[in-house]
Formats: structure tokens, C-alpha cells, sequence
């Protein structure tokens, strides 16, 4: 049994590892893609009022607004999933793991806006800091709680197996009457003849 305990803790040590470096690749890539300069010849002016760009989007258009709408609930989404992964818990509050996973999404989408003050043909956009939040949460409720009772499932078959596989129980131990080579004088009280 002690085997298979360590088994299944090289399995979740594995699989952290992989999340973690999974993580790592995936905010390589949306460094790259959000803090690249752009070269356009126009910029449209930094928009601090919630929704006020995706109207915007939408006034030009249902496919601009829907197009728009889709890169930002998907460009941080994977972490919905990469930051659960990457922490490795299986027994967690579902609304816990679900509010932590957004706030840590949101806590990443303000530090990529705030650094693309700095960047040429890039502007601070509240919306993009809405839906990348939206597009993690989404991600994690909908396959997070999912995978995690997978996961447990699969661990309580394996439990059940290894349970199964022990030796079988011999029976009771008999019990040997205690047998004495000595009284115990200074235990015992003195008789009286």
C-alpha cells in the first residue's frame, strides 16, 4: 500500500511540474502577443469606461463586435484551466478555486494593460481587462470541477484496487494467557491468612 501512495505522489508532483511549465509557455506567448509593438498609423484613444469600446465594436458592426468579444474571453482562458493545474489540489472549495483563478487572471491582465502604456500602437483597455477576466473564469468552470471529480474518481478505484490487492486477513491473533515466573509482591496487596 505505501507503494502505491508514493505512485499516485509522483503522479500529482508530474502533473504540477507540467502545469507549471505549461503556465510558464503560455505567458511567454501573451507577453509576446500583447506587448509586441504594433506599427499602425492610428491608435484608438485609451478607453477607461467599462463597455464603452466593445459599443464601439458593436456600432461598426455584429461580426467586428462578436470578433472582438471572442479574442478577449479567449486570450487568457487557457489560464482558467493552467493555474489550477499548476497548483495541483484535488480536495478544494469549487467557488474557492474559481474566485482565486479570476482574481489571479485579473491581477495579470491589469499588469499586461498597465505595461502596454509603454508600448508603441497599444492602449490601456478596460474591456480587455473584463473579458480576459470573463474568458479564465468561463475556462475554469467549465472544466476544472469536471476534471477534479475525474481525477478523485480515479483515485478511489485505485485506493479500492490496492485495498483489494493486499494479502488477504489470517484471522484473529490468539491470545496467550500471560504466564508469570514471579508474584508481584510490591504490586499486590498483602494477604491476609
Amino acid at each position: 500500500m505505501q507503494r502505491q501512495g508514493s505512485v499516485g505522489g509522483t503522479a500529482a508532483i508530474r502533473i504540477r511540474v507540467a502545469g507549471g511549465a505549461l503556465l510558464a509557455a503560455y505567458l511567454a506567448f501573451v507577453a509576446w502577443f500583447t506587448l509586441r509593438p504594433l506599427d499602425v498609423p492610428w491608435v484608438m484613444p485609451t478607453n477607461l469606461r467599462p463597455f464603452d469600446g466593445l459599443r464601439a465594436d458593436f456600432a461598426l458592426g455584429w461580426t467586428v463586435g462578436v470578433r472582438r468579444v471572442g479574442e478577449g474571453l479567449a486570450l487568457l482562458a487557457p489560464l482558467g484551466v493552467l493555474l489550477p493545474v499548476a497548483g495541483g489540489r484535488l480536495a478544494v472549495s469549487p467557488l474557492g478555486s474559481l474566485l482565486r483563478t479570476a482574481a489571479a487572471t485579473a491581477l495579470l491582465s491589469l499588469t499586461v494593460e498597465m505595461l502596454q502604456t509603454s508600448v508603441p500602437g497599444q492602449v490601456v483597455d478596460v474591456d480587455s481587462l473584463l473579458l480576459n477576466t470573463a474568458g479564465a473564469a468561463l475556462a475554469h468552470a467549465v472544466v476544472v470541477p469536471a476534471g477534479r471529480a475525474r481525477l478523485r474518481r480515479r483515485a478511489e478505484r485505485r485506493s479500492l484496487t490496492a485495498v483489494r490487492e493486499e494479502e488477504p486477513a489470517q484471522g484473529r491473533t490468539p491470545t496467550i494467557p500471560r504466564v508469570g515466573i514471579a508474584p508481584w509482591s510490591d504490586a499486590l496487596p498483602p494477604s491476609s491468612p
